[in-house]
């Protein structure tokens, strides 16, 4: 009877844990396809490139081929140690044939106190044309469909946005990107609700530095990246700005407009999570016990719930009898809602939905990005990101 008991708590505390984990992820604003306005304003478009030469030019082009017709593009080459400079001249030499908007800046050593994003952002910046409107902020691994300055405009005005931003449609394309995006975007999804960044109430803020527009006086009001020159998460630290200036932020679904392939292996894709939640814990300590939290939870999945049906079969097999067969039914139940739910998401993410098999091995790799950031704040060890280590303040 005490395992029965046992099972039948975790099994009400399991579906219980599962649907909650599922129904954080509200964007109840949705980017439809828009056309120009007619009294389209200057937007200043810019894009900060550190080592992109595999995503550069697709980006750019896409930016470049926007049906928004009053706008500029400022490339800003982070001091590029592979091929992205001669990729940004031959588009420049292209494009500016054909009399488009592009200009490239090669930036400056990066000053002391300042992160490496925030230091390009203010550059490509402060270059942007006195008559822009707007500021655009997008990062070169996103690629903007033809309609998505149109649309993301309308929507800021629609909305009274002074900061807008969008989730964009994650490209997955190997194995490890499958198994593990899913599981980081539905944890991000409870750490940051879109309900309640929406909600001018609430001191909730986030947005993606994938996409952000911003008005340019809201932008200069709050001291732009300079304010923000030590955040390496600067995306979130602009959005905390804004919002807490009494501004209006608006995080939305862009996934019909843009799309992003963050990590294209799973050693990039380490890096750069544990990088993030290293920096959402040190610099947030309360975040700590959610981070022991999410950890718990990747570990329960990963390890527990495979044991689960087999102990049940274990102990029907030794005289169990029906409380045996009752918790065996508990954790395939269990395991049922789970891998629904999982493959819900893999089917929104275009990753098919077997992928929700590899939960476990999913929630493995999760808990150990948890842990591993957790213990560098503990200990006070730092990250590194795209070849610059970053220590404790």
């Amino acid at each position: 009877m005490p395992y029965l008991i046992i099972s039948t708590i975790f099994f009400i505390a399991g579906v219980i844990i599962i649907y909650w984990l599922h129904d954080q992820y509200h964007l109840d604003i949705v980017v439809e396809s828009a056309p120009a306005p007619a009294d389209a304003p200057l937007v200043s478009i810019c894009v900060p490139a550190r080592d992109e030469e595999k995503n550069i030019q697709a980006c750019v082009e896409a930016i470049l081929a926007q049906t928004y017709t009053n706008f500029e593009l400022i490339v800003l080459d982070d001091r590029s140690t592979d091929s992205t400079p001669q990729i940004l001249e031959s588009l420049a030499e292209v494009f500016n044939l054909r009399k488009a908007f592009l200009q490239i800046i090669h930036g400056s050593d990066l000053p002391s106190g300042w992160a490496g994003k925030p230091h390009a952002l203010y550059q490509a910046s402060a270059a942007c044309g006195e008559r822009s409107d707007w500021l655009c902020f997008v990062d070169a691994d996103t690629f903007l469909a033809p309609d998505a300055l149109s649309s993301c405009y309308a929507k800021a005005v629609e909305t009274g946005a002074d900061l807008f931003t969008i989730m964009t449609k994650q490209i997955t394309g190997t194995f490890w990107e499958k198994v593990v995006m899913p599981l980081v975007l539905t944890a991000l999804s409870v750490g940051f609700s879109p309900r309640k960044v929406n909600d001018p109430t609430r001191r909730d803020a986030v947005a993606n530095g994938q996409f952000i527009l911003i008005k340019r006086t809201v932008y200069n009001a709050i001291g732009g990246h300079e304010r923000v020159k030590d955040q390496i998460v600067e995306d979130k630290a602009i959005s905390e700005q804004v919002k807490w200036s009494g501004y209006r932020l608006i995080v939305a679904d862009g996934m019909k407009v843009a799309s992003t392939r963050m990590y294209t292996s799973l050693p990039k894709m380490w890096e750069g999570w544990t990088k993030n939640i290293y920096l959402g814990l040190r610099d947030h300590p309360a975040m700590l016990m959610l981070g022991a939290f999410g950890a718990f939870l990747s570990l329960a999945a990963a390890l527990f719930l495979p044991a689960w049906p087999l102990l049940g079969l274990f102990w029907l097999l030794h005289g169990g009898g029906w409380m045996a067969v009752v918790l065996i039914v508990e954790s395939l139940v269990l395991w049922g809602e789970l891998i629904y739910a999982r493959a819900e998401v893999a089917h929104k993410m275009n990753i098919p939905r077997w992928y929700a098999l590899t939960t476990p091995l999913g929630a493995a790799v999760f808990a150990a990005m948890m842990l591993t950031s957790a213990w560098k704040v503990l200990s006070g060890q730092g990250v590194t990101w795209r070849g610059r280590t970053y220590t404790p303040r």
